[in-house]
């Protein structure tokens, strides 16, 4: 096995087709955030990202992106943002982690939403759900399993639909929409519920604006962005912005406007984004790992993801841990704690309520 390491931007067009060709050889890479484009968009803006082309004799067999951090620290694109993480790989390819994060130039290489079946897999890891929709079998499929497991849910969201047209006015939906001020008014919001929650806003780094606007922007057969906005009487009021491939779509940036919050206007969304998704050919969409109430009430399957570390002997290693794994340990019993969870939710959205009374 040979690992050349190079920058996104010197992937040639028979790289970026084999790549493509790999990941679409498995379900388990069909995520857009484990496409090239999305690498290569990443490392437009952000210079340490790297990708590790993995050689057998002459045959490209696997792409593995990563960060590379100071003290060889390295972490997967974008850390932070996305729900799927890894390599995309040949069939049965057999590799040393170790040897490939040296080859990286990496001490550690540190994951929390690695996808299955990964060689990368280190022995001790933790796993943990990723809920989806999945239409495989059609959205009609889909929709009547969520009456049969969240009856209720589906019930009161066609109410709340009906009422909000009686008291509002009527609904329009837009897929797949070009409107980059639509956009913006997504982005809004969800900056204003990152700091609504006690959340740190994504949205205060400009690098994270000009990498959604740049996949917003993009569209093909294999990759695009995908802004949804429901309006009614004409007034944008929830919206989701994510990624796809031909077949899946990873859920990402969701949002409302918290004046029609007792609609639920987010559950109407996604009903609604998920009946379009499905007429264009997507089969999946991925809500991603989290607790959170409205994808319970939406998922009819699951993924998992793995989170941990791959490290070898080195001084980046040891800071390294002494950095992160406690305080990973930490957060995971609190999530994993439905009591905990709750009060550390309640105590941030404290937190954010002070914040907006300190700023206003």
């Amino acid at each position: 096995m040979r690992v050349s390491i190079i920058h996104p931007r010197e992937l040639g067009a028979s790289d970026i087709d084999r790549w493509r060709d790999l990941q679409t050889a498995s379900p388990a890479f069909d995520s857009p955030f484990l496409s090239p484009e999305f690498t290569i968009t990443v490392g437009s803006l952000r210079d340490h990202v790297r990708v590790a082309v993995m050689h057998d004799g002459p045959d490209v067999v696997g792409f593995f992106p990563f960060e590379r951090h100071p003290l060889g620290i390295g972490k997967p694109v974008a850390a932070g943002l996305t729900d799927a993480q890894g390599m995309v790989h040949a069939k049965d390819v057999e590799f040393d982690p170790a040897r490939l994060i040296k080859s990286c130039g990496l001490a550690v290489f540190e994951f929390d939403h690695l996808v299955a079946g990964q060689p990368l897999l280190p022995l001790r890891h933790s796993r943990h759900p990723s809920p989806v929709i999945d239409m495989r079998a059609g959205y009609d499929s889909y929709i009547e399993t969520i009456k049969a497991t969240s009856g209720k849910t589906y019930r009161t969201t066609a109410y709340k639909s009906r009422k909000l047209q009686r008291d509002v006015g009527p609904l329009r939906y837009d897929h797949a929409t070009t409107d980059t001020a639509a956009l913006r008014t997504l982005l809004g919001w969800k900056t204003d519920q990152y700091r609504r929650t006690g959340r740190t806003d994504r949205f205060a780094r400009p690098w994270i604006v000009e990498l959604v606007e740049r996949l917003h922007a993009t569209d093909s057969e294999h990759f695009a962005g995908a802004m949804d906005m429901l309006y009614v009487d004409g007034l944008p009021v929830a919206g989701h912005f994510g990624l796809r491939t031909a077949t899946t779509l990873a859920g990402w940036f969701p949002a409302y406007d918290p004046a029609y919050a007792k609609y639920s206007p987010g559950l109407i969304q996604h009903l609604s984004m998920a009946e379009k998704a499905a007429e264009r050919g997507i089969q999946i969409i991925d809500m991603g790992r989290g607790e959170k109430e409205y994808k319970e009430k939406l998922k009819n399957g699951e993924y998992h993801v793995a989170e941990g570390r791959i490290a070898r002997p080195s001084a980046g290693a040891g800071v390294h841990w002494m950095l992160r794994v406690p305080v990973r340990k930490a957060r995971g019993t609190v999530l994993a704690n439905p009591a905990l969870r709750n009060t550390a939710d309640r105590a941030l959205k404290t937190f954010g309520r002070i914040r907006a009374s300190v700023q206003s």
